[in-house]
């Protein structure tokens, strides 16, 4: 072993001077049983040759000094060896004097099933060379599976957990309309121009006539119409397709003219309502931003009575807005929390669902529209909303089922506007489909120079109106077509919500109110006075009292009931689905495959590994040391000769004449002398 140990302090006054570095000396530890008949044999062929050296040096010097080995030895007595105090034979950091000891020592002293093999079969060579094999090929599948496990590892896996929850939950938004979108004041002239260039539209395709009682009679605005003039130029097209069927559309063109294309329907209906609905955004977009909007008195009556849990409802539990294609709409944010499951513990309207201002062409459907959401979220009623018939009454269950995501880098999700590549438009909590349609709307602003009516507008830009934006058309189906091809960025700039809900819906629909209950048994007799029948009653208590006559008392009227519908929504059940992203590795289970693999290989452990380490350093140490002594004796070599070299010239200069002559002779300094050489000279060179 090497020991750094600079030894006692009366050492290097006994010696020849100081040592900078300690002797190499053998360490007391013992190898194992196995391998001490190899090592003293090993010891035992190294130890000869050293004293035939040191015999032979005491030889050559005898003859050097005239006289046998023995007698030399008798003259120059020994030098004092430095004796060794107990206690210090030890030093604070040894090290091996080769890398054959310390390979030696690890092999023999490791934890590592089959490392003692390499060491002491080493008289069989061929048993040594198997165990070698062995070995490696251990720590090469051991190397193989850790990069399949740690390429695994980064993939970042996730498996989906189910669970499930019993808990009280805050009832859910809920949002309803009329679908009965109301024409503004200040642009009614321009609307109900509107639907006279649709009647021509619809007469040149169809030949079908409109009655002329299909207007209904508004009184003029006072205020001041803003300045809009049709496009007449878009008009509605039958047009031919290569397959042989006919379609139905409209053709916009950009600023230039120069690029033109169809937008075609196979449907007639739903061209008409498309080709209506460009017009008509183009005139709401003339209406002032903060415009107030008539739907509060417009809708007024339309929610008959309200009633969660056997409470009423207030005003300040609803919010209102009006919606372009589906009219006045209210959603219900109330504070409560669902007690008990059950249609008595939920949420119960009566709606009305007359059209007064309906927009036949921009909507087909007459009833209500419903939408569930999550609270602070905004309804996107196009894509998530459902209609109920009116006449019915309509019972919704809800079952909730939540779902977290981990997020990165497991999974692309974020918990609010964080890491959003855009600005949301919305005032609301962050959803999917608000991110995706404020991401659409900003670029319409960059390429067209105007936003779509539907969507909020960012700070200082304006509605598109074919009066201000003549091609706003033209480049708001284009882009609205890479949209639906995926060729815009918003996928990328709109990651999904790390934690959201969603509700699974059961409805069931029956009449209401009945014809059956419209005439009970007996109902004659009971109130022969009265002449009213059940709906009439309800509508009494509802706020719209309507009577018939006695002609008219035995066959209801169908209108009654086609202008109401009730709506019940509540739980099914207070238990809701949790479906939880979980890592396939996380730290702790890395650690133990990665332990497993080892102890498969190896059949060791941490510690193990920490062995490893410690041979490493050990040699990186030792690599150091044993370079450092020979940089040190190459430097004293070096600097010896140059000392030789300087102290040879002045010692020769004061030889006698006759010596110089012979020492020219033998080669200088550096040369042998010769033991002929008598006289002075040879006593005065020893």
């Amino acid at each position: 072993m090497l020991t750094l140990d600079p030894g006692p302090p009366g050492a290097s006054q006994a010696g020849s001077g100081p040592r900078p570095w300690a002797e190499p000396r053998r360490s007391a530890r013992r190898p194992p049983v196995c391998c001490q008949r190899h090592q003293a044999t090993h010891h035992g062929r190294m130890e000869a040759p050293a004293q035939e050296g040191s015999s032979f040096k005491a030889g050559a010097m005898a003859q050097a000094s005239g006289g046998s080995p023995e007698s030399h030895d008798a003259q120059l007595p020994p030098p004092p060896q430095p004796e060794i105090e107990e206690g210090q034979g030890e030093g604070l950091v040894e090290l091996h004097a080769s890398f054959r000891e310390l390979f030696t020592f690890f092999c023999t002293n490791a934890t590592i099933h089959g490392a003692i093999r390499l060491v002491c079969s080493s008289q069989n060579r061929l048993k040594t060379a198997s165990w070698g094999l062995l070995f490696l090929g251990a720590l090469g599948a051991l190397d193989w599976q850790f990069g399949l496990l740690f390429e695994q590892y980064w993939s970042y896996p996730v498996i989906m957990t189910v669970s499930v929850h019993s808990e009280r939950k805050l009832f859910p938004s809920v949002t309803l309309c009329d679908m009965n979108p109301h024409r503004p004041s200040s642009v009614r002239h321009h609307l109900q121009a509107l639907d006279r260039f649709a009647r021509e539209n619809i007469r040149s395709l169809y030949k079908f006539n409109f009655s002329e009682d299909g207007d209904v009679p508004f009184a003029d605005d006072q205020g001041p119409r803003p300045a809009f003039y049709l496009d007449h130029s878009v008009r509605l097209q039958r047009l031919s397709h290569p397959d042989g069927q006919s379609r139905v559309g409209f053709r916009l063109c950009n600023s230039t003219g120069g690029d033109c294309f169809y937008r075609a329907f196979s449907s007639g209906v739903t061209a008409a309502r498309e080709w209506y609905r460009f017009h008509y955004v183009s005139i709401l977009a003339l209406l002032p931003a903060a415009h107030e909007d008539s739907h509060q008195s417009h809708g007024g009556h339309f929610v008959f009575s309200c009633q969660f849990d056997g409470r009423d409802c207030q005003a300040r539990h609803f919010q209102t807005f009006h919606h372009p294609t589906y009219g006045s709409c209210y959603t219900f944010n109330g504070v409560w929390a669902a007690q008990r499951p059950g249609i008595t513990h939920g949420i119960s309207l009566v709606l009305r669902t007359e059209q007064q201002d309906h927009l036949p062409l921009l909507s087909t459907e007459a009833g209500i529209k419903v939408m569930i959401h999550e609270r602070d979220h905004t309804p996107f009623l196009e894509h998530q909303g459902f209609s109920i018939r009116p006449g019915t009454e309509t019972t919704i269950g809800i079952r909730e089922d939540e779902v977290r995501r981990l997020g990165s880098p497991y999974s692309h999700c974020t918990d609010g506007v964080e890491g959003v590549g855009g600005q949301l438009l919305y005032n609301a909590s962050y959803t999917l489909q608000a991110c995706l349609v404020s991401c659409f709307q900003q670029l319409m602003v960059e390429t067209c120079s105007c936003g779509y009516y539907f969507y909020p507008l960012p700070a200082g830009a304006q509605y598109c109106s074919y009066s201000r934006h003549p091609a706003w058309g033209h480049c708001f189906y284009r882009l609205y077509r890479d949209l639906g091809t995926h060729r815009l960025p918003c996928a990328s700039r709109c990651p999904r919500s790390c934690r959201e809900s969603s509700y699974k819906l059961s409805a069931g629909t029956s009449r209401w109110p009945s014809s059956k209950s419209a005439h009970p048994e007996g109902w004659e007799e009971q109130w022969p006075q009265r002449g009213f029948c059940v709906q009439d009653w309800i509508l009494a208590v509802l706020g719209k009292p309507g009577r018939r006559s006695s002609s008219q008392s035995k066959s209801p009227s169908p209108s009654l009931r086609s202008n109401m519908a009730k709506v019940n929504i509540f739980y099914q059940e207070l238990n809701y689905r949790t479906v939880e992203e979980t890592p396939v590795y996380s730290v702790p289970e890395l650690l133990s495959a990665m332990g497993s693999l080892w102890s498969l290989w190896f059949g060791s452990s941490v510690l193990s590994v920490l062995e490893l380490l410690e041979l490493l350093l050990d040699a990186v140490a030792l690599t150091l040391l044993l370079g450092c002594r020979r940089l040190r004796r190459t430097q004293g070599s070096q600097t010896g000769a140059a000392t030789v070299a300087s102290h040879a010239q002045p010692e020769a200069s004061q030889l006698p004449t006759d010596c110089r002559n012979d020492v020219n002779h033998l080669g200088g300094p550096a040369g042998l002398f010769s033991h002929a050489a008598s006289g002075s000279c040879g006593r005065n060179l020893c």
